[in-house]
């Protein structure tokens, strides 16, 4: 029990190598992607209705019943629905620096999130990310990826995606090294480009800020082109995890739909 609990904390996950899945879900995720976890804890009614489920588990599976007090304790959710896994910790170690330079291509999408704090906000952008493309994923500091709430929040696309966390200096020094390999866009309150107007189908990082502070301004000056999502001036800004979705399904939209020559950016 207390082994499960170490997991809700960064801390925890780090010393034992491994994450907590809560939820008949994200178990479900973590099969479908080819991942072998190595205990699932449920409850008995859970286990007389998910008997198709486990029939999938992978060989040497621990398979643990537990009553539904033991998983109350055990997870950081208020009602688990019955079962929860542990599964190894996916290396989201940081590549080499430079690594991407030289092998931009099309297919190249790259979400850059600038030390974004809320669980929330990084769970929700994570699986709008997966629906986009993205092909990889920079995570400057902030919340950590492997969390409970941000895989839940995530529907378990944490899990799917390739992600590099890393410190605020090295992800500049990671665009600087980019060298024009990748187009650099930055989302801006006003002054820029309405977002439908850059080619999105081009190889790009998009850069996001905190939720709070924004966008470093060392970060932001490396941007080649600004974009901004036209609204109602009744509201100041949009929320991280809202705007992040118009500005990553742009991409699939001109993929499907490409725009007019007269509407391309230079």
């Amino acid at each position: 029990m207390r082994q499960l609990r170490d997991l809700h904390e960064a801390r925890g996950r780090r010393a034992q190598g491994r994450l907590l899945l809560e939820g008949t879900h994200l178990l479900q995720e973590a099969l479908r992607l080819g991942l072998r976890p190595e205990l699932v804890l449920a409850t008995p009614l859970w286990l007389e209705r998910h008997a198709d489920l486990l029939q999938g588990l992978p060989a040497g599976v621990r398979l643990q019943p537990a009553s539904a007090e033991v998983l109350d304790a055990a997870a950081s959710t208020r009602h688990p629905d019955g079962v929860l896994a542990t599964l190894p910790l996916p290396d989201a170690e940081l590549a080499p620096a430079g690594a991407l330079v030289g092998a931009a291509g099309p297919g190249d999408f790259v979400l850059a999130l600038d030390r974004l704090q809320d669980p929330g906000n990084l769970g929700t952008l994570l699986r709008t990310a997966l629906a986009a493309g993205v092909t990889r994923v920079w995570l400057a500091e902030g919340a950590d990826p492997f969390q409970p709430k941000v895989l839940r929040a995530s529907s378990g696309a944490a899990l799917a995606l390739p992600l590099e966390r890393l410190e605020a200096a090295e992800l500049r020094r990671r665009l600087q090294g980019l060298g024009g390999a990748m187009q650099l866009v930055a989302t801006v309150v006003r002054g820029g480009q309405p977002f439908w107007e850059l080619d999105w189908r081009r190889p790009t990082v998009l850069l996001l800020g905190n939720e709070g502070a924004g966008l470093a301004d060392d970060l932001a000056a490396l941007a080649q082109h600004r974009v901004t999502i036209p609204h109602s001036p009744a509201v100041e800004s949009l929320n991280v995890a809202v705007a992040a979705a118009p500005l990553l399904l742009e991409r699939w939209r001109q993929q499907l739909a490409p725009p007019s020559a007269e509407r391309r950016s230079p």
